[in-house]
């Protein structure tokens, strides 16, 4: 994951930034855009979230923003590590992260079994922003992936209990009753 280039503050207030989180880290005054407003394309959605009162919507606090910043570096730096199957949904229009990540990520993962699918025109909130019909093609295409994995494992489980059994019935002939 990383944040867009377009979010992050330029080195000079970064490094100014990380001081001052080490002696006011509860400080609100990372310059930061509306999350809500650039993250989710339906109006009503973005009403929605702003009626929420569990959604934050305020500055980001200094030391918040900065272990944010921190780890998204760590985690671009750690992508070849991963090595468990995945599937990657990003909007092509995201403005809050950027979509180069999520192909790096595809790109440079070890695991053998990824699936990168980027959808146009869509924005951040790829999974509750959208119109409708815009969430029905992001939800199929996960409920497909998770059915082809689903059905793989399956065969897999299937054939390797296949085999226990068989070994088990083989050790069942082989033992003599007293």
């Amino acid at each position: 994951m990383q944040i867009s280039d377009d979010l992050i503050p330029n080195a000079m207030m970064v490094n100014i930034l990380t001081g001052l989180s080490k002696v006011a880290p509860k400080w609100k005054i990372v310059p930061s855009e509306d999350m809500i407003e650039i993250g989710y394309k339906m109006p009503e959605v973005r009403e929605q979230i702003r009626d929420n009162p569990y959604y934050y919507k305020g500055k980001p606090r200094l030391k918040t923003a900065h272990e944010l910043l921190r780890t998204c570096t760590e985690i671009q730096q750690r992508l070849h590590e991963v090595t468990i199957p995945f599937l990657i949904v990003h909007g092509e229009e995201d403005r809050v992260t950027d979509t180069s990540v999520s192909k790096e990520l595809y790109n440079v993962a070890s695991s053998s079994d990824k699936t990168l699918k980027t959808y146009p025109g869509m924005w951040h909130g790829i999974l509750y922003g959208e119109p409708p019909e815009n969430l029905n093609i992001v939800f199929s295409d996960i409920i497909n992936w998770l059915e082809d994995k689903t059905q793989y494992r399956n065969q897999r489980m299937e054939r390797e209990q296949k085999e226990q059994n068989e070994a088990l019935v083989k050790g069942k002939r082989g033992l003599v009753i007293l």
